[in-house]
């Protein structure tokens, strides 16, 4: 289901159902895209049933799934469409368009190709734990997760979220790690990201190699910065966790969710990945809070705009 996690802690009082949560979701809920729009997002139901709630609350966490929808318009197909609008306005004017008309050729033809356009589909999920007050987004990318917490607040009326951060710093965790500090919970996995103190362009990366190689771990000795760090947590789920608490390529031990078999339900299948996933993330952040000194304290500068 999940295979990254961008984190935030939420300030925002966060409904307290999910019949609750679906309602104020259906505030923006997905609408398709018009013939004229580029674009279309909104959220939907995260279950196989496409007429379900616009969350699903299990084990003390929800789930929400959000729709984007594009029209795609590929740019040869464009260009040569220009180049013939702009070939029928030599034809009868006699002189090149300026600047003026091409702008005005060019939106002219996007108007009249958007309406043939394919359609095209992106889903992005995010959970909500409540014992925690923290939204992930399923994604190691930042401006992927504002897109969506775009689409929260107006549906929640305003949101209050920073970044999740810990009184110490995630860094110096992995680092200790790295190093070959035993901290319970924890084993480094086969994959680790350098960076030089003094040139952020000048970074080094191992993938499927034994990081207690002395050779290895000399790099970190001699100045340079852990970034990124491979992990197997609690036995059960392995990842890379970033200094800046952004955790991806998660794998579940054994599969996903062990005890649902390939010909039960779907829906049956997703809740269990599901309860698995969230409980195991309410274990790694409680671990995370106790390794360094807890969440940090700073919350949003200001509260945001309804």
């Amino acid at each position: 289901m999940f295979r990254n996690l961008r984190m935030y802690r939420v300030f925002t009082k966060w409904p307290e159902t999910e019949e609750l949560l679906s309602e104020v979701l259906s505030n923006v809920a997905f609408k398709p895209c018009d013939a004229y729009s580029e674009k279309s997002a909104g959220w939907e139901s995260p279950s196989d049933n496409p007429n379900g709630p616009l969350c699903r609350r299990l084990a003390g966490a929800d789930l929400l799934q959000l729709r984007t929808q594009s029209r795609v318009l590929p740019v040869a197909a464009v260009k040569e469409a220009v180049e013939e609008r702009v070939a029928d306005y030599r034809e009868r004017t006699g002189e090149d368009p300026g600047r003026r008309d091409m702008r005005r050729l060019k939106e002219e033809t996007r108007d009249s190709l958007l309406p043939k356009a394919l359609l095209k589909s992106d889903r992005l999920h995010a959970l909500f734990l409540q014992s925690e007050g923290v939204l992930a987004v399923d994604t190691a990318s930042a401006p992927k997760a504002e897109w969506l917490l775009d689409h929260l607040r107006p549906a929640l009326g305003r949101l209050q979220a920073v970044p999740l951060a810990f009184k110490s710093p995630v860094g110096g965790l992995l680092s200790r790690l790295f190093l070959g500090k035993a901290v319970a919970g924890f084993d480094v996995g086969r994959e680790c990201r350098m960076q030089e103190m003094a040139d952020s362009r000048s970074h080094a990366t191992w993938r499927e190699m034994d990081l207690d190689d002395a050779t290895i771990r000399q790099h970190v000795v001699d100045g340079m910065r852990i970034t990124q760090l491979g992990l197997m947590y609690d036995n059960v789920m392995s990842c890379v966790i970033s200094e800046d608490a952004v955790i991806s390529k998660i794998k579940f031990a054994g599969g996903e969710a062990e005890d649902v078999t390939d010909d039960e339900d779907p829906q049956m299948r997703q809740d269990a990945e599901f309860v698995l996933l969230t409980g195991t993330l309410q274990r790694l952040l409680k671990d995370l809070k106790k390794n360094l000194e807890g969440y940090s304290e700073a919350g949003p500068a200001a509260p945001d705009a309804s």
